[in-house]
């Protein structure tokens, strides 16, 4: 069996990692990614996807990364349940596993 996600896009947000009570970093992410493909008006329409990133990978992007830098995403999709009134919902999220760096990062724009 194969759970895999392959995203290409940028930044939407600086990124900022979060350290939960348990010692652990994580730092949500979106990405926005363009359609390849386009609309009934001839335009190219965008999602903004939702990634959490955890620990060595959290704090890699946030001192690498910010707003606009363009990224490829390697990651899995999981199902995390939430109760709303005794309903139970059921939610689909991205869990990022491996970065790849497509535009200049930070260092190198602050060199320029």
């Amino acid at each position: 069996m194969l759970n895999q996600v392959l995203l290409i896009g940028r930044l939407t947000a600086d990124p900022l990692v979060r350290e939960l009570e348990s010692g652990k970093k994580v730092c949500d992410i979106n990405l926005a990614v363009q359609r390849s493909f386009k609309n009934q008006d001839g335009l190219y329409e965008t999602d903004f996807i939702p990634i959490t990133l955890w620990q060595g990978l959290a704090e890699t992007l946030s001192q690498f990364c910010q707003k606009g830098t363009l990224i490829a995403v390697r990651g899995r999709v999981q199902v995390r349940t939430s109760f709303i009134h005794d309903k139970s919902i059921p939610t689909l999220e991205i869990i990022g596993e491996r970065i790849t760096y497509l535009s200049a990062g930070k260092k190198e724009l602050e060199t320029e």
